[in-house]
């Protein structure tokens, strides 16, 4: 039996990411040696990671990465998509068995795309059509969950060290321009396979460290888009935002952090009146979409790699650059783990972002460009 004393047991989410800006692809083992350092800030409660550029043979198309408690989900998952979607090729996702990750759910991946009657019929675009396809699943057929939905990528997660997620699905296997990986400490929200990290729609995923206190303001907000909450962690209206406010509204990434970290308002008030007044006007479009709480994350995009922690910095965030490799993490242990020399490395402010972008020369995936 165990004997409680006064000590408590504290931890916070581990994070790292890293991206190259030509698009070079590194395998899987570096990130997950990353986070591995960083073992004691997760309790086995979930751990995953999202990797870029990974499906170069499968570019067009869109790669679902979904998972299944039974047969009878899988079966509706897939009448829905072989209706909606033409199916290039679909398959179990690769595991092996792995100490420390049990009752292991299905797990599927397919490359699929829409189909034009269908995409016409409903007067959206395609991306659009593959966030309504998603939000149906998640909503409608029980047992089932979409993980990933991008191009060229793919999300792997589970309930356990991150270390062990990463051998549970041979990520060693894998090569990818950019990478993010998570270890879970949840707090207030239960450990579940679909609730651990990234959390992920189309191109956008993200890892989070902390806790989106105004989730319920936020997810109201998000409702009136059309985004549906349904996997029970606060982290999930961070991933619509970013559809939301950077595909849909096409903002700047510097501008987003402006909306999700604004600054106090004491700190507005002494800005310079040209800065002043655009920050009002966000917060005045976009004032249900201020994230508070504690918080540091990292998100990964067509466009590269972006970290950003909350207007008091209370979680923490670090960066460092190599050549031409990004890298932000929890800890600057978990860089040095991988990368002993950095050429450079530092702690951004309090909702201070990191943007890590492509370079112009740096060769691109091919992307559909159907028409209709």
């Amino acid at each position: 039996m165990r004997t409680y004393r006064d000590e408590k047991d504290i931890g916070a989410c581990s994070l790292s990411g890293m991206m190259s800006e030509t698009r070079r692809r590194m395998p899987g083992g570096d990130i997950i040696q990353s986070i591995a350092l960083m073992h004691d800030r997760s309790n086995g409660l979930g751990g995953g990671f999202a990797a870029y550029g990974i499906y170069p043979e499968y570019a067009n198309d869109y790669a679902f990465h979904l998972m299944f408690d039974n047969l009878s989900a899988k079966q509706h998952t897939e009448a829905l998509l072989e209706d909606q979607f033409v199916v290039e090729h679909s398959e179990e996702i690769p595991t092996r068995p792995t100490q420390g990750i049990a009752d292991a759910p299905i797990l599927w991946r397919y490359f699929v795309h829409p189909k034009a009657e269908k995409r016409i019929a409903a007067k959206i675009s395609e991306d659009d059509f593959v966030v309504h396809s998603v939000m149906t699943i998640n909503r409608t057929i029980e047992g089932a969950f979409v993980m990933s939905s991008g191009q060229n990528m793919g999300v792997f997660k589970a309930v356990g060290f991150p270390e062990d997620v990463g051998r549970f699905y041979r990520l060693e296997e894998y090569e990818a321009y950019t990478w993010i990986g998570h270890g879970r400490f949840p707090t207030n929200t239960p450990g579940w396979w679909g609730g651990a990290h990234p959390f992920a729609l189309l191109n956008f995923s993200i890892v989070h460290n902390g806790e989106v206190s105004s989730y319920g303001a936020n997810r109201r907000y998000l409702e009136i888009f059309g985004y549906e909450c349904t996997l029970m962690t606060d982290t999930e209206v961070l991933a619509y935002f970013f559809d939301l406010l950077v595909r849909r509204h096409q903002l700047p990434m510097e501008i987003v952090a402006l909306v999700l970290a604004a600054p106090l308002w004491s700190e507005i008030e002494r800005l310079p009146e040209p800065r002043q007044q655009l920050i009002r006007a966000l917060r005045a479009v976009y004032g249900s979409a201020l994230v508070n709480g504690p918080f540091a994350f990292i998100l990964g995009y067509d466009g590269g790699l972006f970290g950003l922690n909350d207007r008091i910095k209370l979680r923490p965030l670090v960066a460092a650059k190599k050549g031409d490799v990004l890298y932000i993490a929890s800890e600057e242990s978990g860089i040095r783990e991988i990368c002993p020399q950095p050429d450079r490395v530092w702690m951004p402010r309090a909702g201070e972002p990191v943007i890590g972008r492509f370079k112009e020369n740096a060769p691109e995936p091919q992307r559909s460009q159907r028409k209709s």
